[in-house]
């Protein structure tokens, strides 16, 4: 049972994961640190099939090297039609070395005879958290939306601009970053993981 976390350290070396996570935290007294802070750690290999593998992965890696809390991510677009494809390889879709444009192009590709019903997708993001005794919690976060017949917007990043959220409507890459971040997956793991850590200095353990 995770009864305090007083120091975590975040399983990236993302500044914009790190300044998102740390303002969810304001006034939980939390100290976050990332692997920045660590640079002898080396990065996990992420070779799992599921999200949650991978971020467990991860963060009980880190856990284990460190002596300390970690929380690791691990985030990508499901698409209905494609039998759940992008997932976990979303990063490398379209290849080690491709970009995002790259990436969402080879999606809009395989989506080229999809009907616009059968667009279904979303965005899922899973976080883990895990303590040094092996304690282990998991937070998941999951947006709906429909994948775009071309790209819209020039904001965010991944597969953004083809990700259509109907209630905005808009996708993700014509949002501002407050608005995705109200609303996106990442964000909705996140505000669950923040409610944990401020229950635990609320009631002392969850």
């Amino acid at each position: 049972m995770i009864t305090k976390v007083d120091k975590l350290v975040l399983a990236t070396r993302n500044r914009g994961k790190f300044v998102e996570i740390e303002k969810l935290l304001y006034g939980t007294d939390v100290d976050l640190l990332s692997l920045a802070n660590f640079p002898e750690v080396p990065e996990v290999v992420e070779d799992g099939d599921t999200f949650e593998e991978n971020a467990l992965k991860k963060a009980r890696f880190v856990a284990n090297a460190l002596g300390l809390p970690a929380l690791a991510d691990d985030s990508g677009l499901c698409v209905d039609a494609l039998s759940g494809r992008p997932g976990v390889m979303s990063a490398r879709y379209a290849g080690p070395n491709s970009d995002d444009r790259l990436r969402y192009i080879r999606v809009l590709d395989e989506m080229r005879e999809i009907e616009d019903p059968l667009r279904t997708a979303r965005f899922v993001c899973v976080l883990a958290l895990v303590t040094p005794e092996g304690d282990e919690r998991i937070f998941r976060g999951v947006c709906e939306g429909k994948i775009l017949k071309e790209p819209r917007g020039n904001g965010g990043f991944g597969y953004d601009p083809i990700f259509y959220f109907e209630p905005h409507r808009m996708s993700f890459g014509e949002m501002d970053l407050e608005t995705k971040n109200l609303v996106s997956h990442r964000g909705r793991a996140l505000k669950l993981f923040a409610d944990f850590v401020k229950g635990l200095k609320l009631d002392g353990s969850v």
